[in-house]
């Protein structure tokens, strides 16, 4: 019971509890198959249009595609993957963490670290999309400035390839 529903049941069982644990393992070996069998046997329907103009500024063109989608996994998702401290900032990094309670558990940053992984791919997607060049952002001349908002939006795009197979809801 702790393996499938997280919380450990009394040492003591009554013959009923057993009874009811050997039904529903039988159960589950019964209906879990066809649904199994129905849900790998459905496919996603993609239709892909791809003009000869699109590859003439692929990042931009993708950038329009990618930027939503993060937008969208960030407000949906429902799990947090396991990310690296040296892709944060000092103050979201597992050390700078209480202890945990046990090996397993997250620690109290575990989220946060994922949430602003997510929020630098969403700003370098956002720069690339909608705005036309890093250095026409600037009123005058701050190459100090320029250099800091190009390194960002490249480490957006550097963490977007790190973590690209955490990309799921």
């Amino acid at each position: 019971m702790h393996k499938k529903y997280g919380y450990r049941l009394p040492k003591e069982r009554s013959w009923f509890e057993n009874l009811l644990e050997k039904l529903e393992n039988l159960i589950q070996t019964y209906y879990m198959p066809p649904i199994n069998y129905f849900l790998d046997k459905r496919k996603q329907k993609v239709n892909v249009r791809i003009d000869r103009w699109d590859t003439w500024s692929m990042d931009h063109t993708l950038a329009h595609i990618i930027l939503p989608m993060l937008k969208q996994l960030k407000e949906t998702k429902k799990g947090d993957p396991f990310t690296d401290d040296e892709d944060v900032p000092p103050e979201l990094r597992s050390t700078n963490a209480k202890p945990k309670k046990n090996e397993w558990d997250t620690d109290e940053f575990h989220h946060d670290r994922w949430d602003w992984i997510l929020d630098e791919m969403i700003y370098a997607f956002d720069c690339k999309a909608n705005k036309d060049d890093v250095y026409m952002r600037f009123d005058i001349y701050d190459r100090d400035g320029m250099e800091k908002e190009q390194k960002r939006i490249s480490n957006g795009f550097r963490l977007f390839g790190k973590y690209y197979e955490n990309l799921w809801d």
